[in-house]
């Protein structure tokens, strides 16, 4: 797996960063979504240079012109629920891409910090042989992200995987790095060093799916 890590270099990313972890401001969940959004593009831009590209030739008013594009031949596909806004970042530039959605969740048999994932509802086109962008904004324990691929394999291989992440951990990276085939890529706006004894990522943001859409029962 190869690991993008872009806020090692100082950019216009750190601001989008900053303010959706800021307890003061990440409130305001229309802000927190635009901000997860803006993310999904600075991501989405980023990781577009690594896709394959074939030259086409566009016709202008005046003339013609060759310009190399990239092969439309992305699935874009979210977790659900905290995805979406991420999903809705990467469409924006991956506007032509055919879109998946996969649900994911903890689940506490035993009423207690032990959990299992549980994943019930897949909805795809075709991905043998194609390009997948995996969008989940908080990379934690890294065992949702496992759970979602070994459900997703049944269906078909893809060509690659891009693995789109707002916030993770070092744990749950190291847990999915050889979880993954060896030609994926993992674009990550953050990493944070702490998981908390409930999984989550310290300093984090806290739950953005909560933050994005409200809390839930």
């Amino acid at each position: 797996m190869t690991i993008h890590y872009l806020a090692e270099e100082n950019s216009i990313l750190n601001k989008f960063i900053a303010e959706i972890r800021d307890v003061s401001i990440q409130k305001d969940s229309l802000r927190f979504r635009r901000n997860i959004e803006r993310i999904g593009e600075v991501l989405g831009y980023e990781l577009s240079k690594n896709l394959t590209f074939t030259d086409v030739e566009v016709t202008t008013p005046l003339g013609n012109k060759t310009i190399s594009l990239p092969k439309k031949d992305v699935v874009l596909c979210s977790i659900l629920r905290a995805g979406l806004p991420l999903h809705q970042g990467l469409l924006n530039y991956f506007d032509d891409a055919e879109n998946a959605f996969i649900s994911a969740y903890r689940h506490h048999p035993n009423n207690n910090e032990e959990f299992e994932i549980v994943v019930e509802y897949f909805a795809s086109p075709a991905i043998e042989g194609k390009t997948m962008l995996l969008a989940d904004p908080m990379l934690a324990t890294g065992q949702s992200l496992v759970a979602v691929y070994e459900a997703i394999k049944k269906y078909g291989t893809p060509k690659e995987i891009h693995i789109v992440a707002v916030i993770g951990s070092t744990e749950g990276i190291s847990f999915i790095k050889d979880k993954f085939p060896e030609n994926t890529h993992l674009w990550i706006a953050a990493i944070d060093d702490n998981l908390n004894d409930k999984g989550y990522i310290v300093p984090g943001l806290g739950d953005a799916g909560d933050l994005a859409f409200g809390t839930k029962l």
